[in-house]
């Protein structure tokens, strides 16, 4: 079975999807931030790198979906395929940061690899505003991450909010991220574990 958590930079993936792989004994696959060759120079130069960050990024995330399906274990995954295709690159775009024919060969390429892989079997989406987004980005201190715009944030959301709207591939869950703080109050883990519960009942 495949779990995947989706969300804004800064909305608790990564804490969450470690917490449910403890919970339920599941393997956990992360977001590639530390090896990513590109996040760096990205923050920097935003127009200047996009179109390679996102190539890195697709093709990272193939890989996982592949690697996810071929393992037969149930498996969670840190952020999804869909989110840099549909909220990304397409607000990289939209912001000037990506021309449109970069765009557009990416777009192309994510389709072709996208009809390769199955959607999770279901989906988590951390729902958070924009100053959630921000105290939590600054409590874990990525440098690379001083940079990042309040609007770029709120673009972002934006965006989310359509994706999560139009989702209809696969079952989804939507979490309140705003209303959680995971790592330090175990009931709030409990309520999440119980939705998941009775999601996941409906999936055998």
């Amino acid at each position: 079975m495949h779990i995947a958590l989706a969300g804004n930079i800064g909305s608790g993936k990564t804490t969450l999807t470690g917490l449910l792989a403890k919970h339920y004994n599941w393997e956990a696959r992360y977001e590639d931030v530390k090896e990513n060759p590109y996040l760096n120079d990205f923050y920097e130069d935003m127009q200047r790198w996009s179109f390679n960050l996102q190539i890195y990024f697709l093709n990272s995330r193939f890989s996982q979906v592949v690697e996810i399906r071929k393992s037969g274990k149930t498996v969670i995954q840190d952020r999804t395929i869909y989110e840099d295709a549909y909220i990304f690159a397409p607000n990289l775009h939209a912001m000037g940061l990506m021309s449109t024919r970069d765009f557009e060969n990416y777009f192309t390429l994510f389709n072709l690899m996208s009809s390769y892989v199955q959607p999770p079997d279901l989906l988590l989406y951390l729902r958070a505003s924009v100053p959630t987004l921000v105290s939590q980005i600054q409590k874990r201190g990525r440098k690379y991450e001083n940079n990042i715009r309040l609007d770029y944030l709120q673009r972002l959301n934006e965006r989310y909010e359509a994706w999560i709207d139009s989702y209809t591939i696969g079952k989804k869950l939507i979490v309140e991220a705003d209303d959680y703080d995971f790592p330090d109050n175990p009931e709030h883990i409990r309520e999440v574990i119980d939705k998941i519960d009775a999601e996941i009942h409906g999936l055998f």
